[in-house]
């Protein structure tokens, strides 16, 4: 990043609501004991998700990444208080730091954690989805893509992270897989007849794609 960007960044968050306690901690927590803790959403985006959640209350949402479950909090405070947001973790590893804060902000009777393989447990639920978060794995992007819009309801929203990639994707030429596949993906919604959609340039890029059909 550049002294720019994280001016930017830092404006950004110094002109959005701040984290409550239960967030802060858990975004302190990641930084001191997790791997890549950038993955996390973080207080910009995670207050984006929230607001988007509270305008839509939406009752079935689907993320695909858990992660430490900073963006699960945010969007499972917004939703409807009946609604159920099932969240899929490939790293066990994180299961213990998801709880606990789930609990702590007060959200875990609303939240169903699934362990595992996201590209084995999607086909096994139900679907009737309003919300679809993806940040997980680049590599399958255009692979979730394909599994989740068959159980996203018409007028439902599914929004991708990453989809910027460090601006990677500006080089067609790249032989990187993880760029090479967030460009299939975005090139995959940009020709979907079934949606429309607009990428964002918030932090490191955010699709958002409304289903229509």
């Amino acid at each position: 990043m550049t002294d720019l960007t994280y001016a930017i960044e830092e404006y950004l968050e110094q002109h959005t609501t701040p984290m409550d306690e239960v967030l802060e901690s858990l975004y302190r927590e990641t930084h001191l004991h997790a791997m890549n803790p950038r993955m996390a959403s973080g207080p910009v985006q995670g207050r984006f998700l929230q607001l988007l959640c509270q305008l839509m209350h939406p009752a079935k949402v689907l993320e695909i990444g858990t992660f430490t479950g900073f963006s699960t909090i945010c969007m499972a405070r917004g939703m409807a208080s009946d609604g159920l947001l099932t969240t899929i973790e490939a790293n066990e590893e994180y299961e213990g730091i998801i709880r606990k804060y789930l609990e702590k902000a007060g959200v875990s009777e609303r939240v169903q954690l699934v362990i595992g393989d996201a590209k084995a447990v999607i086909p096994t639920l139900e679907g009737g989805f309003d919300l679809v978060f993806l940040d997980a794995d680049k590599a399958s992007y255009p692979i979730y893509y394909d599994l989740v819009m068959d159980k996203l309801d018409p007028g439902g929203l599914l929004l991708a992270d990453n989809v910027l990639w460090e601006g990677k994707v500006l080089n067609a030429d790249t032989k990187e897989r993880d760029t090479q596949a967030i460009r299939a993906f975005n090139d995959k919604v940009q020709n979907d007849p079934r949606v429309e959609n607009v990428l964002l340039p918030l932090r490191d890029g955010l699709m958002m794609v409304r289903k229509n059909r």
